[in-house]
């Protein structure tokens, strides 16, 4: 190679190293704040380049826990992040003692039944617990017979599981797994604001960060 030809190579990737990557501008497209609701934190509360909003607005709104996004776990299939974390909530068939299981209760869902939702359909599923779970004074979700309170003493272990999750639908999922990949030089925010009493397990922009940057994807 010639020094000129060197020297032409060198310049280009200056420019490059400069300008830094490339990302597509739909990710921080404006919407009227008005026409939101109070809640929504939008595409353009970001700074391009910078961070970005996983906005269910924009094609990143496929890493909402939300998104339809299908992925086996320990050998049974989840139409969603949503549907895993919401059908925990419901009586488990591993569990013989679990008082969930009570004769005089009603559930809307069965466990598998909530496992294939996604979106708002998976969460107010979790939501129809809420009576029966006063009706048993407990706080405890469950997974294959192991209870965990998961905003309690056990936050760290249901963290693990929702991560398990996270990293099994990027995993499943080749679309989530390449735009993980494109995101790469910028933080990843939510859009919404975290509740006061929100645990790790609820931060699933720290989640796929985390999973971005120590897995190879």
């Amino acid at each position: 190679m010639t020094k000129s030809l060197i020297l032409v190579v060198l310049i280009f990737q200056t420019i490059a190293f400069a300008e830094g990557p490339s990302y597509p501008n739909d990710w921080w497209k404006p919407f009227p704040k008005e026409e939101a609701p109070s809640w929504e934190i939008l595409p353009q509360e970001a700074t391009y380049g910078v961070d970005v909003i996983l906005s269910k607005r924009t094609e990143l709104g496929i890493f909402s826990n939300f998104a339809p996004t299908p992925f086996e776990l320990d050998g049974e299939k989840y139409a969603s992040v949503e549907g895993f974390w919401q059908m925990m909530k419901y009586p488990d068939p591993d569990d013989p003692n679990d008082p969930r299981r009570r004769s005089d209760l009603v559930w809307k869902y069965t466990r598998e039944e909530v496992a294939e939702l996604s979106g708002f359909e998976a969460k107010h599923a979790g939501d129809a617990t809420k009576e029966n779970y006063e009706k048993l004074g407990i706080k405890w979700i469950s997974y294959r017979a192991n209870r965990m309170e998961y905003k309690g003493k056990d936050q760290e272990v249901h963290y693990r599981l929702i991560f398990r999750a996270t990293q099994a639908k990027i995993d499943q999922n080749p679309k989530a797994k390449e735009l993980l990949k494109k995101t790469i030089g910028l933080i990843l925010r939510p859009d919404h604001e975290q509740s006061s009493d929100a645990t790790p397990a609820y931060r699933y922009y720290e989640i796929l960060m985390k999973i971005r940057s120590v897995k190879p994807i």
